[in-house]
């Protein structure tokens, strides 16, 4: 063999591992596209790949639509309650600041830094409350429409003099600075007092817990099915949130014009394996989990919309047929969908123990929906409170298979009635864990392409 030819099939090794080398790169890089985010979910029969394009190409498209309906634009929310867990430990005299955005300033407010934070926090987490005459008068009518309906249960928050309409097109969820002990005090009460975690087991990446204690996996693979579901619930809600944050970032800001975009930095940050010990990706699996959960949640309720008697009430009858029969045809797609999450799988022990853990899950959401209230910027509040608002009206949908079943078609029914308020934050929570996992598909060219 003539050493031109060796010489040949080493520089061909070479490229190859070169290549093999830059690929493992990438997949470090991207931190969970083709390497660890793959393949079949854990606690149900679906792959991440047949979601993601089942989202991407069928569902975001038209989810998106749905959210620019007037229907679906619209979200009445109490923006005052008080946190019912603590009180607040410090306040921002800056405009705009109406809850506690930034309390740690309080201890530190003769550094210029923390104040020029403080004022952005302020100012990208202020709500815009701008409505046309026209749009106020139009809440009136829906008001008395929903009125005359034979509610489910009556949501006093809705009924609360501070409860107010908030355009959601004009107060997108994005990243408004809000960081810091006050946001994590919100999370670390979630996931340490509400996800039936023992304080020997101390979740991964909390800065506010010892590096001690149990494996926190171990642990969590240890648990039934139900709280291993609801851990996963919360999870995936962090990561999707978190998501929207990266992908709208305040990039720069000239002359009072902000530039929003990804950033690939704070993605990476929060997601890729090397920089959470491997955590990353087990978010993000855990916002595919959420997805199926929610997905399935659309698919089971979908008879009770497709019910001539259903009105998705405006006042104006030609948008709201369009807007039904836009969001009949997103309810095909869902039943459609050929590998839903198992329900059924869950409570399937004992009648006595499987209604006393229910109702613990039940106790335990409603608790972490209260945490909302805790939350101390506007925005991050509206999009926290509608999101869990939106999670727990689809497991209220999945605990009432029977209910559902039994509606009749022309008239109301006591057995199961969802508020306007639950069928907007429904769809909505749904069109943002959509959003993330376009968005998902974003990072990740954007990563091949910086590598």
């Amino acid at each position: 063999m003539s050493s031109g030819g060796r010489a040949g099939r080493r520089t061909a090794a070479a490229r190859l591992l070169l290549a093999a080398a830059a690929a493992a790169t990438i997949g470090c890089l991207c931190g969970l596209a083709e390497a660890q985010l793959t393949g079949v979910l854990d606690d149900c029969l679906c792959d991440i790949e047949s979601i993601d394009e089942f989202n991407n190409f069928k569902i975001f498209p038209k989810i998106q639509k749905l959210q620019e309906r007037d229907y679906f634009r619209y979200y009445k929310v109490n923006l005052k309650r008080p946190c019912p867990f603590w009180a607040d430990d410090g306040h921002c005299s800056i405009r705009d600041c109406h809850v506690e955005p930034c309390p740690e300033y309080s201890k530190i407010a003769n550094h210029t830094k923390e104040l020029e934070d403080c004022e952005q926090a302020n100012k990208l987490g202020a709500i815009n409350s701008t409505l046309s005459n026209q749009t106020k008068e139009a809440f009136i009518d829906w008001a008395r429409y929903d009125d005359s309906q034979d509610h489910f249960c009556e949501l006093d928050d809705e009924r609360s003099p501070d409860a107010q309409y908030v355009d959601l097109l004009l107060n997108p969820e994005r990243y408004t600075g809000y960081k810091g002990p006050s946001a994590w005090r919100v999370w670390n009460s979630i996931y340490e007092e509400n996800c039936f975690k023992p304080r020997s087991v101390y979740r991964p990446l909390n800065p506010l817990a010892p590096s001690k204690g149990e494996s926190f996996y171990t642990w969590l693979e240890g648990l039934c099915l139900e709280k291993r579901v609801f851990y996963k619930l919360i999870s995936g809600l962090h990561a999707s949130i978190n998501l929207h944050l990266c992908a709208k970032y305040l990039l720069e800001e000239t002359w009072g014009r902000p530039r929003w975009g990804h950033n690939v930095k704070e993605f990476t940050r929060r997601f890729d394996p090397t920089e959470t010990k491997s955590e990353g990706p087990r978010r993000l699996k855990n916002l595919y989990f959420l997805y199926l959960v929610e997905l399935r949640a659309l698919s089971k309720v979908a008879s009770y919309f497709e019910r001539s008697i259903v009105d998705l009430y405006t006042g104006n009858t030609q948008e709201d047929t369009e807007t039904k029969s836009l969001l009949l045809d997103i309810f095909r797609d869902t039943k459609s969908f050929p590998m839903h999450f198992d329900e059924k799988s869950m409570f399937s022990g004992d009648k006595k123990g499987a209604k006393s853990l229910k109702e613990e899950l039940r106790l335990h959401f409603k608790n972490i929906s209260r945490i909302m209230d805790c939350v101390g910027c506007d925005k991050c509040r509206l999009w926290g409170k509608l999101q869990t608002q939106g999670l727990g009206t689809a497991l209220k949908i999945l605990f009432s298979e029977r209910e559902i079943r039994n509606l009749p078609e022309n008239s109301p029914s006591k057995g199961f009635q969802l508020t306007r308020q639950e069928i907007v934050a429904l769809l909505n929570a749904f069109g943002r864990l959509s959003t993330s996992i376009r968005e998902l598909q974003n990072f990740k060219v954007l990563l091949q392409q910086t590598s």
